[in-house]
């Protein structure tokens, strides 16, 4: 494990550093940032091979700080490993525009420390501090621009995330109290069998209680609603809260809870598992709906991802095994997808200035590059063949066909009409960009100025377009 408490800290002191520092020059900072994310990214993959677990301090018997590796944590490890580097380079040419570099990158920086301890927490204790330090870390790159919208998002931040996790927290303690709080092997509890005669229903309701918590970040609908907020800030960042860290970590919480702590032999056939996948059946065509009344393009994708995470959480809702692997499946296509339509939006932004939807048409004539990676994650996160987004729909549907009740049928039906919803809103936006009508095109006389951002914003469209269109092949 030595390997991963180095993966972790890291980056943490770097960014640390950074903070401290005297501002370096551009050049000097960027190549120290981006030799730190690739080694820290190194030692991940490194630490993945290496396994095992280890205790650093110990509170109370039921409270210690502790890491371990295992299969769930893997899968949220390389997500972060292979996407923070192309996120960095991408930021490097996109914050060259921005104001505060410095500590945007020092926060930044940071943040990928802290969610690597997220994944890699052997314990809902660990995973709970470093949960809650994420929302610490992340509130200034939030908050970046500081005009009043984004205060606004800030507060609202702020305000959901700790009211997810006093709820989340209200859920551990009940847990604690009938077992420990160490993460079984997935499938399994860390439930004390011989105390939780009779009290069921308590356990049920303390479940319930750590995913609408945790569901805040994971943008269950009501806690969402600091997600389209949020997207007031730089691109990176919109990227960061919706595509990777943030939100993954709320998804991952959920799923640690679901199958290693409270268990699927306790929630199958329960009221919590029904209102989980009402839940998540409700946010899914929700968030799609809101997504395709939305004409400011960032908005829209942050409702897309408030519906896609629930696709996520619905897999989970099974309480099975196909269950967990669909909503792996899913989670790692959609922060691909999506992290691909940020970055696009953000490109648009830096050429063309252009925000709104209703502006961009004859914009896919001018950006080909940037409208190309866009179309490929589009037709991903639709669902299309052979890209992996079919397959991780197809893995959630499956999980959802072996559940014999009304709710699983309801979720079905919520995923059709979300893909077709889905189809309907990224169309929208690349119809009109590259086949603009006669009216349309006279607006676009305005846009033939521009044309696809520079190499480094390029690099990462590549590189981020390729993984997508090979990872179909992986998840298959």
């Amino acid at each position: 494990m030595t390997m991963m408490l180095t993966a972790i800290c890291l980056p943490v002191l770097g960014g640390a550093g950074l903070l401290l520092c005297k501002e370096p020059a551009r050049k000097t900072r960027e190549i120290f940032l981006f030799l730190l994310s690739l080694m820290t990214s190194l030692l991940v993959f490194g630490a993945m091979e290496q396994g095992g677990q280890v205790e650093l301090l110990s509170i109370h018997p039921a409270l210690t700080l502790a890491f371990r590796l295992d299969e769930l944590s893997g899968a949220f490890l390389r997500i972060l490993a292979v996407l923070w580097p192309i996120a960095l380079l991408y930021s490097f040419e996109y914050m060259s525009h921005e104001h505060n570099e410095k500590w945007f990158f020092a926060f930044f920086t940071m943040t990928y420390g802290v969610v690597l301890a997220i994944a890699a927490a052997a314990n809902l204790f660990t995973l709970y501090l470093f949960y809650e330090l994420l929302t610490l870390v992340t509130l200034p790159l939030v908050m970046h621009e500081m005009d009043g919208k984004a205060r606004f998002a800030g507060r609202r931040y702020i305000l959901f995330s700790m009211t997810g996790a006093a709820l989340a927290f209200s859920g551990m303690v009940i847990l604690a109290g009938y077992g420990s709080l160490d993460f079984a092997v997935a499938g399994g509890t860390s439930l004390d069998l011989s105390l939780t005669g009779g009290r069921e229903a308590l356990l049920r309701w303390a479940f319930l209680l750590c995913f609408f918590g945790f569901g805040v970040k994971a943008a269950v609908w009501p806690g969402h609603m600091w997600l389209p907020a949020a997207s007031v800030a730089p691109t990176p960042v919109s990227a960061l809260l919706h595509a990777v860290a943030v939100v993954n970590s709320g998804v991952f919480a959920i799923l640690r809870v679901t199958y290693c702590n409270f268990g699927p032999e306790l929630l199958r056939n329960s009221f919590a598992q029904w209102l989980m996948m009402a839940a998540c059946t409700f946010t899914i065509l929700f968030g799609s709906c809101m997504s395709w009344r939305m004409d400011y393009l960032k908005r829209r994708l942050a409702y897309s991802t408030v519906s896609n995470l629930s696709y996520i959480l619905l897999a989970a809702s099974a309480m099975s095994g196909a269950g967990l692997s669909g909503a792996l499946m899913h989670m790692t296509a959609h922060s691909v997808f999506k992290i691909i339509l940020f970055f696009a939006a953000g490109a648009i932004l830096c050429q063309s200035g252009r925000e709104y939807i209703s502006r961009m048409a004859g914009l896919g004539r001018q950006m080909p590059l940037t409208f190309a990676a866009f179309l490929v994650a589009s037709l991903g996160l639709i669902g299309i063949p052979p890209l992996a987004g079919f397959e991780s729909k197809w893995a959630v549907a499956q999980a959802l066909v072996g559940v014999d009740h009304p709710a699983a049928a309801a979720g079905l039906a919520a995923l059709v009409l979300s893909a077709f919803l889905t189809g309907l809103y990224q169309i929208m936006v690349l119809v009109p960009a590259f086949f603009p009508t006669v009216e349309q095109q006279e607006l676009a006389k305005e846009n033939r100025a521009f044309s696809d951002p520079g190499w480094k914003m390029k690099t990462s469209f590549v590189l981020l377009t390729l993984l997508a269109l090979l990872l179909g092949r992986w998840l298959s």
